[in-house]
């Protein structure tokens, strides 16, 4: 293998990243670089006349031909930050988005008004990485979580995850569908469901559409088939005085309230991102037995 720099092998893979449409292709190099010769992000740039040795040429090259066929940079790094903590991601796993993020503040706000030592149980349905039910703990680190997901690769990813950050002993992880299999008493359930419609997958950016795990991302024929299989058990979940923060794709938001609106839970509202876009829907458990009743199917009689 003919030896190279630095510069150079940057500067090759910069053109190439750009010729295949990645986005940001230099900025992307560098932090394929850095990982790739076990660099500092500021010896990539202050270094470039270094000489990469054959096995960290090696490994840049393949990360490089890997992102050119656009493979997620977070798979190739192994990790991307959600709320200030390193997620460790594969294949297996969706890549965290910063949107998701909307779902924690929901939840701290929610918290503001709530007696000291709230929450205690936190339940993630379809948890992936593990990314929103950690970020919580590390909010609320009087809390337990559990975390549900049909794939046990998948949990695998989680465990590992929750392990890394010392939170292994407050985490629960369990291999089901969405609640089927637990009993009640949370205090907060969140979820980020796929909520992509199928025909609308192949029209998302190669890193999405051909990488990340379809069961993650379809949704249904109009992306909500999750949201009717999770909305109705609610009620059994909450404990007294518990929140619901869900994630929705973009327009959503008024069919997922309607949804929960249709099965009792009150004080539904909306938490934008920093796009703008409704990105959580947030309620609270049914507190009036009528409204419980209602949602049950049961007929409400006058006294």
């Amino acid at each position: 293998m003919t030896a190279t720099t630095v510069g150079a092998g940057l500067a090759g893979a910069v053109e190439r990243l750009r010729r295949a449409g990645v986005p940001s292709p230099g900025r992307e190099a560098r932090l394929l670089m850095a990982h790739a010769a076990g660099l500092a992000a500021e010896a990539v740039f202050g270094w470039p006349e270094r000489t990469l040795d054959d096995a960290a040429q090696a490994r840049f090259e393949g990360l490089v031909r890997r992102r050119a066929d656009r493979e997620p940079l977070a798979y190739l790094l192994g990790a991307r930050e959600f709320w200030n903590l390193p997620i460790r991601v594969t294949a297996a796993t969706l890549v965290p988005r910063p949107e998701t993020e909307t779902l924690v503040e929901a939840v701290l706000e929610e918290a503001a008004a709530m007696p000291s030592g709230w929450p205690r149980r936190i339940l993630d349905l379809g948890t992936g990485s593990g990314c929103l039910l950690l970020a919580l703990l590390a909010e609320f680190p009087g809390a337990r979580g559990v975390g549900v997901d049909r794939s046990a690769e998948t949990l695998g990813v989680a465990r590992l995850n929750a392990e890394s950050l010392g939170m292994a002993g407050r985490v629960d992880l369990v291999c089901g569908n969405w609640g089927d299999a637990l009993a009640g008493g949370f205090d907060v359930v969140v979820a980020n469901p796929p909520y992509v419609a199928e025909d609308e997958i192949a029209a998302l950016e190669p890193e999405v559409s051909c990488h990340e795990p379809r069961l993650a991302l379809a949704g249904g024929a109009d992306g909500l088939a999750a949201y009717r299989a999770i909305i109705p058990d609610l009620n059994r979940l909450l404990a007294r005085e518990g929140c619901v923060a869900l994630e929705v794709g973009a327009g959503q938001a008024p069919a997922v309230a309607a949804l929960l609106a249709a099965a009792g839970l009150e004080r539904v509202d909306f938490k934008k991102d920093l796009s703008g876009i409704a990105r959580c829907v947030r309620c609270r458990r049914v507190e009036s037995p009528d409204w419980a009743k209602k949602a049950l199917g049961i007929q409400v009689l006058p006294d």
